[in-house]
């Protein structure tokens, strides 16, 4: 398995774009199908063995922690663009001290997330509105997964490298194992011992633990397209500087978002523990849901970088046609599942009746977002190999703050105010987003062609 790992470093600067761009993330894919398991068998687990509280306890928890993670994963995007750009302009002594200045970074936000959460999770939980009966399971979870918060900041900032040197299959291979651990703990503490909202939070910190030493296990034995040196590991002020230039707004942008998604979980929590318990189990189909359109995103970033720069303009273009259309067929079977056969997919992860039809309520709402996210993640892809990162923060938080969270606020104080209602904030913000990548790709288009830098 070594010599295939070893060779599983790909460049996106030559060859057939499709092929390539596919070939890179399909393991993108199945990665991320595993992380969002991560969540959903500890959903399933506490919903087969616990109460509606403890459902609601695991979800609402489990949210809070997928915002740190996205933050992170913001972040950790500056490395993969710019060690893709370095990969790309054939400059790996550059690309290696990129990588060394991003773990003394990231080492010092490790520190950070862990400290911030133990002391702030009964706050979060107020935040959420988290219900009364669920309250001090949300706290506890939190708590008990700020202790894994090393390894989800070690296992975000190896994802990075891999993907900014082509690698898609390693990451894969780590969260494999980590998914399979995570649900024999769920299944030994949730199951067996009934630990329920502790032994799914306790299960998830082992598996993600455990993938990070996998990781670096692997790492040791590939050939590396860059060269790092025990002196690249420090502060480097510039490239430090760098990084947070492509990763903040980024990050900023994708925590932004979340926070909305996170009002839209609150103002559910609001209407009762049954709410609550339905958009939770639908936020954990949509984590499935919008799988392609997500590894898309990720994979179009590194694709891009690489070829931008090595200056083929033309190339990246393509394959944001490609990704594009690719996606839009996943989306069109994903949404018709979404609509037309929410309860079933609901089923999974609940045996409530009116948990299952507040789920399927909500997923028609976004089962729409199922096709317009096929364009708009490859877009961000896009714009973030570009190191357009300034721009993908600003249309996230046009999209974010200014249609995506009224539009919630002012559903949540209509009379007749449904889940389905709530839900469509989400795709009304999609569209006008859309919009706006599609004037700002036009716009750099006219201005490269008009100054001859497009070349094949």
């Amino acid at each position: 398995m070594r010599r295939d790992i070893m060779e599983t470093e790909q460049t996106f600067t030559r060859g057939p774009i499709l092929s390539t761009l596919l070939k890179f993330a399909l393991p993108v894919l199945l990665a991320l199908l595993l992380q969002a398991m991560y969540g959903a068998v500890d959903l399933q687990v506490v919903g087969k063995f616990g109460t509606a509280a403890d459902i609601s306890a695991v979800s609402t928890g489990s949210q809070i922690m997928q915002t740190v993670t996205i933050v992170i994963t913001g972040l950790a995007m500056g490395i993969t663009v710019l060690l893709g750009q370095k990969i790309g302009e054939d400059r790996p002594e550059e690309a290696g001290a990129a990588v060394g200045s991003g773990i003394c970074l990231f080492l010092v936000v490790a520190v950070a997330a862990t400290v911030a959460l133990e002391l702030a999770a009964p706050q979060l939980a107020m935040l959420m509105h988290a219900p009364a009966d669920a309250f001090d399971g949300t706290v506890e979870y939190v708590r008990i997964c700020s202790g894994g918060a090393v390894f989800i900041v070690a296992y975000n900032l190896l994802g990075s490298i891999f993907r900014g040197i082509g690698d898609s299959r390693v990451p894969l291979i780590t969260v494999l194992i980590a998914c399979i651990l995570n649900i024999g703990g769920d299944l030994l503490l949730v199951g067996g011992f009934g630990l329920n909202v502790a032994g799914a939070a306790i299960a998830t910190v082992f598996a993600q633990a455990m993938s990070v030493a996998l990781s670096l296990l692997l790492i040791r034995g590939k050939h590396l397209a860059f060269i790092l040196r025990r002196q690249d590991i420090r502060f480097d002020g510039a490239i430090i500087g760098r990084i947070l230039k492509l990763g903040s707004p980024v990050a900023l942008q994708d925590l932004l978002v979340n926070i909305t998604f996170l009002v839209i979980i609150a103002i559910a929590n609001s209407m009762g523990t049954i709410p609550s318990a339905g958009v939770g189990v639908a936020e954990k189909l949509c984590a499935f849901v919008m799988l392609v359109p997500s590894a898309y995103m990720q994979s179009m970033s590194a694709f891009v970088a690489q070829n931008i720069g090595a200056g083929l303009e033309t190339r990246a273009r393509r394959a944001l046609l490609y990704g594009v259309l690719s996606s839009l067929m996943a989306g069109l079977l994903m949404g018709w599942a979404a609509f037309f056969h929410g309860d079933v997919l609901a089923g999974i992860f609940a045996d409530d009746p009116a948990v299952i039809a507040a789920a399927w309520e909500y997923l028609k709402a976004y089962a729409i977002d199922c096709l317009l996210t096929s364009f708009l993640f490859c877009f961000v892809g896009f714009f973030n190999g570009c190191g357009k990162t300034l721009f993908v923060m600003a249309q996230g938080m046009v999209g974010a703050l200014g249609v995506r969270l009224p539009v919630a606020l002012l559903v949540s104080r209509a009379a007749d105010s449904s889940l389905f209602h709530l839900g469509l904030a989400t795709p009304a913000s999609t569209v006008v987003q859309i919009f706006l990548c599609g004037i700002w790709y036009l716009r750099r288009s006219h201005r490269l062609n008009r100054l001859g830098l497009i070349r094949k």
